[in-house]
């Protein structure tokens, strides 16, 4: 799955250390289309996880069009789904911060629900993991491990907040697509597809 080449942008510092140092700014922070579209280029090179045999580009990919494919009229849950990992893909990014990482990055670009949903994947995973009793079953060797790193699952009263939020049968969605968006061969739109959404959701916009 071709996509375009990195340009070797230069993106602001995340994770613990780049906590270390205050607050981001706001422009700072924010990533534009073509440095979010550089950035998940740069995944093509890095292994979604030692028992996955996709790359982190891949899984982008497949999460959305997985979701442009079972809600066709939600242009914003496919460009969460295409962003949702970038965390991992910024300098010092952590299991643990990847998830407020990426949804800090789009927010300004994509907008408050993209940003949204992607900042909830992770809590999604940890609402299914204490309410579904056969979702376990589908998280991969690596999803587990990092269960624990971020929390566990939820307890009743976190579950219940969880719920509570605006959009998380949105962040559920996602959060399935993510989970199924690790099949070695799948054949799915190239990253060049994703540009004129991404550039549509800017244009509308964004977080404003």
């Amino acid at each position: 799955m071709a996509g375009p080449r990195a340009r070797g942008v230069t993106v602001p510092a995340t994770g613990e250390a780049g906590r270390e140092n205050g607050p981001v700014s706001e422009h700072a922070a924010g990533l534009g289309v073509d440095e979010i579209m550089d950035l998940l280029a740069t995944g093509a090179a890095r292994p979604l996880c030692p028992d996955v045999p996709v790359s982190q580009l891949d899984h982008a990919l497949q999460t959305a069009s997985l979701l442009e494919r079972e809600f066709p009229g939600d242009r914003e849950l496919a460009a969460a789904g295409l962003v949702h990992d970038i965390g991992h893909l910024l300098p010092g990014g952590t299991d643990e911060a990847h998830a407020t990482d990426a949804a800090r990055e789009v927010r300004r670009v994509l907008g408050s629900r993209v940003a949204t949903m992607v900042g909830l994947h992770v809590a999604a995973k940890r609402y299914l993991v204490a309410t579904d009793g056969g979702y376990g079953g589908v998280l991969t060797a690596d999803s587990v491990v990092s269960l624990g790193r971020q929390g566990g699952a939820m307890d009743e009263e976190e579950a219940a907040a969880f719920l509570s939020r605006p959009l998380a049968a949105d962040a559920v969605a996602l959060r399935r697509a993510d989970d199924s968006g690790k099949v070695e061969g799948l054949v799915v739109r190239d990253l060049g597809h994703w540009v004129p959404l991404l550039r549509g959701l800017s244009e509308r916009g964004g977080a404003a």
